[in-house]
């Protein structure tokens, strides 16, 4: 048997001694096993968040939904425990960050004054909208443009994951893409409905501009976090969350054009 073998043997006689007992110095193993998601979920999370938003906090956020996750994981069923508790502790985080309301009125309503723009500027043109165009459609300055973007960063959290896998439902943040699927329960609708939404999308990062469409590829395919991101492209870490954001936009502005919300 192969190392990689024993070792997943190993950890799945782990989780059946502690779901059979509750010991906790069992949980502790889990616990050291597992606690580098955490950091992982909240350097990625990072990326979205406003400047003063301290990634340490969102770590002392996402450990109560790494134990919750460790709680609540059923190892009799098929799923990767990395896929279930990186949705808990990504919930964890978001739930926290909401609950002290991180994201002023006004710069929601500056990030659906960009969306708009983004979306009225390329139904127009037919293309990618450029900084010199939104800035003028906004009626302010290129460098006011770009504190614009820094400034609702955060709103970029969890838009794409809204887009691509639907609403959230009220167990800690867990969405049906990321878990396993009852074939016997799938609702024809809702099925058609996120395919719909796939092609949508698809076809919207497609159109974005190559460093932006870069940028989403890496961080929502490849899985970097924004500091690997700005190594890869040669760029600082500020500049590649401006240019988030911007593809976040350009995403919801065309995402609710097609779709009509």
């Amino acid at each position: 048997m192969s190392a990689v073998a024993l070792k997943r043997d190993a950890y799945q006689e782990v989780w059946q001694t502690y779901k059979l007992t509750g010991d906790p110095r069992t949980r502790d193993r889990l616990i050291v096993k597992y606690g580098p998601l955490v950091k992982y979920v909240a350097g990625r999370l990072a990326m979205g968040l406003p400047p003063h938003i301290d990634v340490d906090d969102l770590v002392s956020y996402g450990v109560f939904g790494l134990f919750d996750a460790i709680e609540k994981f059923d190892p009799s069923r098929a799923v990767k425990f990395e896929t279930y508790a990186i949705a808990r502790i990504r919930g964890a985080m978001l739930d926290s960050l909401r609950a002290y309301d991180w994201i002023p009125y006004s710069v929601r309503q500056k990030a659906k004054d960009l969306e708009r723009a983004y979306a009225k500027i390329e139904a127009r043109e037919g293309r990618s909208a450029t900084d010199v165009e939104v800035a003028l459609e906004l009626g302010i300055s290129a460098a006011q443009l770009d504190k614009m973007l820094q400034e609702v960063r955060g709103m970029a959290v969890v838009s794409l994951d809204d887009v691509w896998s639907g609403d959230e439902d009220t167990s800690g943040g867990m969405r049906p893409i990321e878990v396993l699927e009852d074939p016997n329960a799938e609702d024809p609708e809702r099925h058609v409905e996120f395919e719909d939404r796939k092609r949508i999308l698809a076809e919207s990062i497609a159109k974005l501009p190559e460093k932006e469409r870069r940028v989403v590829s890496l961080y929502y395919y490849e899985g970097l976090t924004s500091k690997e991101i700005s190594q890869v492209l040669g760029v600082s870490q500020s500049r590649i969350s401006q240019l988030h954001s911007k593809a976040i936009m350009r995403l919801k502005g065309r995402l609710a054009r097609q779709l009509g919300v």
